[in-house]
């Protein structure tokens, strides 16, 4: 939502941004020019031990609950601040017949495990009917064969309504070049997703980095008014950086380990930069992306049950980022154009 917002605000927009707190913290420090306002969405906190996908089926009753809520409170936040147009994040229910209403998913088709693949052209067709609901629907991805969603957004039949944006990435809000050290010198663990499994992930790092050569930068991805820093053996952990201070910390790493989640590998591919990748475990989006990407040769992937042993530094993967990160730009300008352009229907 970044660089969407960025846009926005250089074509003279006003933007509000609404959010749960933890977001609110990490945008306030990107775009101090948009008002703000708090938000929460549906955060299921993930089980433990169950399966992902049977803890996400018994939530649905929740989740339908909270769609009803947000619908409701969008109809106010219109009329209180006469706003024109609502871009939302995978928020099934912000959208409104009286303006002009964007659903941003890279997930067209939702992956699901083993034997209940049967189910996948049912979650198409009942996910098409929510897309539907909206004027536009942006997917973060390119077209055609160079792609970083695989099946999650193409080979499928999509919408009329569907336009690619190009990967979106806060680190291509300007042109500046990605400049390596001559000497990698650190290893970098970026920790994302929801609880219990970012924690029992952790663990499982600070064990196997703690008393390794070379010295680890960890991120906790817990966005706070101020960066909290504090030492565990050889790792230093940050509860987060500064997007100029991390993309520094990225592109200077001789190793990158993360969650396969799809804001990050978004982050990764616009800095250039490859990971070794270890998906939220029952998390289908995140096994399918580290799977698939691993085998278009962009990245490296290992299981969480297997994180506790040793990592080796998986072989540089290469592509071009600078054209990549040019076509995106061109196909998010076009993809607004046609929002702020036609007349709402």
């Amino acid at each position: 939502m970044i660089p969407l917002a960025a846009e926005l605000l250089k074509l003279n927009h006003h933007v509000i941004i609404a959010s749960g707190e933890e977001h609110l913290n990490l945008i306030r420090s990107e775009l101090p020019g948009c008002t703000f306002m708090l938000f929460p969405g549906f955060n299921p906190r993930y089980s433990r031990y169950m399966p992902q996908y049977l803890s996400m089926f018994l939530k649905i009753p929740l989740l339908a609950y909270h769609v009803f809520l947000e619908h409701i409170r969008l109809r106010k936040i219109i009329k209180k601040y006469s706003v024109d147009i609502v871009i939302s994040d995978n928020r099934f229910g912000l959208w409104n017949r009286g303006i002009k209403s964007v659903y941003v998913t890279h997930m067209l088709l939702i992956p699901f495990p083993g034997r209940l693949k049967f189910m996948e052209p049912a979650g198409i067709f009942l996910h098409s009917l929510i897309i539907r609901k909206y004027n536009l629907c942006f997917i973060p991805d390119l077209p055609g064969e160079r792609n970083i969603s695989g099946r999650l957004s193409h080979g499928i039949r999509i919408p009329g309504n569907v336009r690619y944006i190009g990967i979106l990435s806060r680190f291509m809000l300007n042109n500046q070049a990605v400049c390596l050290p001559e000497e990698k010198k650190y290893n970098t663990v970026i920790l994302s997703g929801p609880e219990p499994q970012k924690e029992i992930l952790k663990q499982k790092l600070i064990r196997l980095f703690s008393d390794k050569e070379p010295p680890t930068i960890m991120l906790e991805g817990k966005p706070g008014k101020e960066v909290i820093k504090r030492r565990s053996g050889n790792i230093t952990i940050y509860n987060h950086l500064a997007s100029d201070q991390l993309r520094n910390v990225i592109t200077g790493s001789e190793l990158v380990v993360s969650r396969s989640g799809y804001t990050t590998i978004m982050d990764l591919v616009a800095l250039n930069c490859s990971a070794l990748l270890i998906p939220t475990p029952g998390q289908t989006e995140q096994e399918y992306l580290a799977e698939y990407l691993t085998e278009q040769g962009l990245f490296s992937f290992i299981r969480q049950r297997d994180a506790g042993k040793e990592i080796a530094v998986p072989e540089k993967k290469s592509y071009n980022a600078y054209r990549i990160t040019e076509e995106s730009r061109k196909l998010l300008r076009l993809a607004l154009s046609e929002l702020l352009s036609e007349p709402h229907k």
